[in-house]
């Protein structure tokens, strides 16, 4: 004889998947303006440039739009192949994407992101340019490099007459995915091929040789063609309509533009071996490539290729230091948003003592990056017409990239910290921006290649010491943790001209007084006291070795404070 079911089985709902209520899960960071929601940021634009103020906050509301953070997702779900062969068997080298990644790249132009500072005929043209760059980086980063190469190429083709019709079509705002040759295109994609197998950063060490081809006009210019035989390990976005390289010349160093499509509607001999397997920025292609019987543009005199290479250099570390600050307000964004949806033992997770602090400490990072990066904009605009701006440039631009881009990883992990499991998700966008924060420190030079430069220009060209301690000292006597911060300074800078052994803390001594001197100028009260009571040597903060270690002078309504002014609205 059958037994009559249990009542709880009787009961239980017809939907065996209904076992539950989805609760407690934090909202996505979406439905915010990256710029007009930054209290920083939009100061920064009001006082320098702030006919740009529109153009940014236009590109803001795209970082928070939730069907373009869909598509940077897309864009790193589905990578680039590569393609060697038609399916008839003929030889192509291209790169076939997933649709989003055109969309970004689509996006990205329309928004000015790679030439604001080519277009605009108003001043301080770099500074608002960079305000972009740093809004575009936290919409996607692989998107981020053909940005940052555009932006630096523009200077590369001003310099040469051959190159006149690239630096035209480098200002288009109009993006086209096609191997027209470039007179035929709405604008253009540059890349760059430096790096060759053995010699790494030392491009002294390039064994790519090239041999005087012909002289010809070139869309109304003189061209000096040569071919060029050799290899290059790194190569970005090798799809790119151009690319700046190097090769040598009778064993001498020259600089070559390689156009992928040539005038007669070839495609040149530029060979992609693989793509390379990277840890992070997945959207974006790198490759290894070859060079057999290439055709390129000579730029510049023969051998003197690393010395017109360095005059883009400038421009791509200033992007790399702007992009890791980006990425860094992109991590902040992202802890705050889920700590403040997300609840824990009986209020947000964001309102918990503990977690202040820890906000806090990384909102008062994100900032002093913020306004370094954006001062060396400023020297950029303003180089041309003062001394103390080229020199002050000089060793400003490497501190901050060596500082910038090494601190990234740092908040990265803290933001990370503050998803807990849900962070090492790739579902989600903190994974992604995790994997991809120690790229910018080893791209354009590495830590200590950005340190050696400090220290060379500085051993060069004394004055830009001058330059650098005349832009500190007029803030003296305001705050005496600065004072002790610039004192420590000078102190590491006299020692390290002497003694390659202390370039690294030299270097940082340096970027930390040049952020200290802008929050003094543009900071409120709460972070300067924050960075001044952790940062400064002997700080009274006892600030330890991890963010969320505010202590000191520095209390729990201080800091909740810097929490509030760092949150943007959405």
């Amino acid at each position: 004889m059958n037994k009559p079911l249990p009542a709880e089985i009787l009961e239980a709902p017809a939907d065996r998947y209904s076992t539950h209520e989805v609760l407690n899960q934090a909202l996505p960071a979406s439905g915010f303006n990256a710029f007009s929601g930054d209290a920083v940021l939009r100061a920064a634009i009001e006082r320098e440039a702030p006919w740009a103020a529109s153009r940014c906050e236009a590109l803001g509301a795209v970082a928070g739009d939730e069907d373009v953070q869909e598509l940077a997702r897309l864009a790193n779900r589905h990578i680039p192949e590569l393609k060697t062969h038609d399916r008839f068997g003929n030889r192509i080298d291209w790169v076939d994407f997933h649709p989003s990644w055109h969309e970004l790249m689509s996006l990205a132009w329309k928004h000015e992101v790679p030439n604001l500072t080519w277009r605009t005929q108003e001043k301080n043209g770099h500074f608002a340019r960079a305000v972009l760059s740093y809004l575009w980086n936290q919409v996607e980063h692989g998107t981020a490099c053909p940005t940052g190469m555009a932006y630096a190429s523009h200077a590369g083709f001003e310099a040469e007459p051959a190159l006149a019709i690239w630096a035209e079509k480098s200002k288009g705002t109009a993006y086209e995915f096609s191997r027209k040759e470039v007179g035929d295109k709405p604008s253009v994609v540059v890349g760059y091929a430096m790096t060759e197998k053995q010699g790494g950063s030392d491009l002294r060490q390039t064994q790519t040789t090239a041999r005087y081809s012909h002289t010809s006009d070139y869309h109304g210019a003189k061209a000096h063609w040569y071919e060029l035989t050799g290899h290059k390990w790194f190569c970005s976005v090798p799809q790119s309509d151009g690319f700046f390289t190097l090769a040598k010349v009778d064993g001498e160093v020259t600089c070559f533009f390689l156009p992928r499509t040539l005038p007669d509607g070839s495609y040149n001999r530029f060979f992609v071996q693989r793509l390379k397997d990277k840890c992070g920025n997945k959207s974006n292609a790198s490759s290894e490539v070859e060079y057999a019987g290439t055709l390129a543009i000579r730029v510049g005199a023969e051998g003197k290729g690393i010395r017109e290479i360095l005059s883009h250099a400038h421009l791509t570390r200033l992007d790399f230091a702007v992009g890791s600050a980006g990425l860094m307000r992109q991590c902040l964004t992202l802890a705050l948003r889920h700590t403040t949806t997300r609840g824990a033992f009986g209020s947000s997770i964001a309102d918990r003592p503990m977690m202040v602090n820890v906000l806090a400490d990384m909102a008062v990072e994100v900032e002093a990056a913020t306004l370094m990066a954006l001062r060396v904009a400023k020297a950029t605009d303003l180089m041309n017409a003062s001394e103390h701006e080229k020199l002050l440039a000089r060793i400003a631009t490497p501190a901050a990239k060596f500082f910038n881009c090494s601190r990234a990883p740092s908040i990265a992990f803290e933001a990370l910290q503050c998803h807990g499991g849900n962070g090492f998700i790739e579902e989600g966008p903190m994974a992604r921006v995790y994997r991809e924060s120690p790229l910018n420190s080893v791209w354009e030079g590495t830590a200590n290649m950005m340190c050696m430069d400090v220290r060379r220009a500085m051993s060069k060209d004394p004055r830009t010491i001058d330059a650098l301690f005349g832009e500190l000292k007029p803030l003296a006597g305001q705050d005496g943790r600065f004072d002790a911060l610039v004192s420590h300074a000078e102190r590491l800078v006299r020692a390290a001209i002497d003694d390659e052994f202390l370039a690294r803390p030299m270097t940082e001594a340096v970027a930390r007084a040049l952020q200290g001197a802008e929050l003094l100028r543009h900071g409120s009260q709460e972070v300067v006291d924050a960075f001044m009571g952790t940062r400064s040597p002997g700080a009274s903060g006892a600030w330890g070795s991890h963010y969320g270690t505010l202590g000191g002078t520095v209390t729990q309504a201080a800091a909740r404070k810097i929490v509030h002014r760092s949150t943007v609205a959405g």
